[in-house]
C-alpha cells in the first residue's frame, strides 16, 4: 500500500493530465484546470470530494468535469461572426430580421437559450439604433404602452421554458415559429386592427409575443403582424418594430438572468458580435437600392421556412 502522501501526488498527477485533455476544449476563461480539488476530509464547508462546481453536472469519479458547450474554437468564433454578418443584413434591407436569423442559425447547431444569450447585445444595440431613428418615439409609445407590458410579462413567464436544455420541446417550438413567420411572411395576409379592437387587443398580442419570446428567443409572432395591421406609416412601422424588439430584447436578457441562463461568457462573445451586426446592418442599407425588394424579402422567408421546418423534424425524429 503507497503511504498516504504519494496517494495524494498520483491524484493531483492524475487531475493534471485530465486538465490537460481538458484545455484542449474549451476557451482558458472557462478552463477548468483553475479549480482547486480539495479532499473530503479537508474541505472547510464539509462538501463531499467530487460535488461539481459552479453549477456543472459531473460525470464519471471525483474531478471530472463537463466542459461547457461553448462557441471556444476559432471556427465557432468565425461562425458566430458570420451569423452576425449575415443577420445584421437581412435586418439593413428589410428593417428586421436580426433576432429571427440569428436564433434560427444559432438554434440549428446549439441550445436554444444559449443561443438567446449570444443574441442578447447585438439585438439591443441594432434595435435602439432604430428605435431612435424616427422621430416619433413618444407617441408610439403612448400607443403602444399596454402591448410593451404584455411583452415584459409574457416573457418574464415563459423564459423558463427555452430555459430547459435537456428536453427537445425549446427547439421544436422555435422551428415552428420560423415556419409559421415562413408562411405568414410569404402569404402577406391583408390584416387590419379596428381602431376601437386596438387598446384591449394590444395587450393581449403583447402577451402572446412574450409568451413566444420567453419559449423561442423570436421576437416576431404575432407582434409583427399586428403591428403591420395598424395602418402605421413606413416611418413609425419602423420605429414601432423597434420599439417592439427592444422591449422584447430587454425582457429576455431579464428572463434568462433569472433562470440562470445567461453566463458572464456567453455575454462577451454577445458583445464580440455587436461589430459584425452593425456591418451587416450597413451592407445591407447598400444593399437595398441595389436588388429587387420583393425578391429578397421571398428568398429570405423561403430560407427560414426551410430551416424551420427542418429544426421541428430534427427536434421531433
Amino acid at each position: 500500500m503507497l503511504p498516504a502522501s504519494a496517494t495524494w501526488r498520483n491524484s493531483r498527477r492524475s487531475v493534471r493530465s485530465r486538465c490537460m485533455e481538458v484545455r484542449a476544449f474549451v476557451p482558458a476563461e472557462a478552463s477548468l484546470c483553475h479549480i482547486r480539488i480539495v479532499p473530503a476530509q479537508a474541505s472547510p464547508e464539509g462538501v463531499a470530494a467530487g460535488a461539481p462546481a459552479n453549477g456543472q453536472k459531473k460525470e464519471g469519479g471525483p474531478g471530472e468535469f463537463i466542459p461547457p458547450a461553448l462557441p471556444g474554437d476559432i471556427m465557432d468564433i468565425l461562425f458566430l461572426l458570420l451569423v452576425f454578418l449575415l443577420a445584421g443584413m437581412v435586418k439593413g434591407v428589410l428593417g428586421l430580421g436580426l433576432p429571427t436569423v440569428a436564433m434560427g442559425l444559432l438554434g440549428a447547431v446549439m441550445p436554444p437559450a444559449q443561443a438567446a444569450a449570444l443574441l442578447v447585445l447585438p439585438s439591443l444595440v441594432t434595435n435602439l439604433w432604430q428605435l431612435f431613428a424616427g422621430p416619433r418615439f413618444g407617441a408610439l409609445l403612448r400607443r403602444l404602452w399596454g402591448m410593451m407590458l404584455g411583452i415584459l410579462a409574457g416573457t418574464l413567464l415563459g423564459a423558463g421554458l427555452i430555459a430547459r436544455e435537456e428536453s427537445p420541446w425549446p427547439v421544436a417550438a422555435l422551428g415552428l415559429t420560423l415556419l409559421a413567420y415562413a408562411v405568414l411572411g410569404l402569404a402577406r395576409p391583408a390584416l387590419r386592427v379596428p381602431p376601437r379592437a386596438e387598446p384591449w387587443a394590444a395587450p393581449l398580442v403583447g402577451l402572446a409575443t412574450g409568451a413566444v419570446t420567453g419559449a423561442t428567443g423570436v421576437f416576431v409572432i404575432p407582434a409583427v403582424p399586428f403591428l403591420g395591421a395598424l395602418g402605421l406609416g413606413r416611418d413609425d412601422l419602423v420605429q414601432a418594430l423597434g420599439l417592439s424588439f427592444t422591449v422584447s430584447t430587454l425582457a429576455l436578457a431579464a428572463g434568462l438572468a433569472w433562470h440562470g441562463a445567461l453566463p458572464g461568457l456567453l455575454l462577451g462573445q454577445s458583445l464580440l458580435a455587436i461589430g459584425p451586426a452593425l456591418l451587416g446592418m450597413a451592407l445591407g442599407g447598400w444593399l437595398r437600392g441595389r436588388v429587387r425588394a420583393e425578391t429578397f424579402r421571398r428568398g429570405f422567408f423561403a430560407g427560414l421556412g426551410l430551416l424551420g421546418a427542418e429544426m421541428v423534424w430534427r427536434a421531433l425524429a
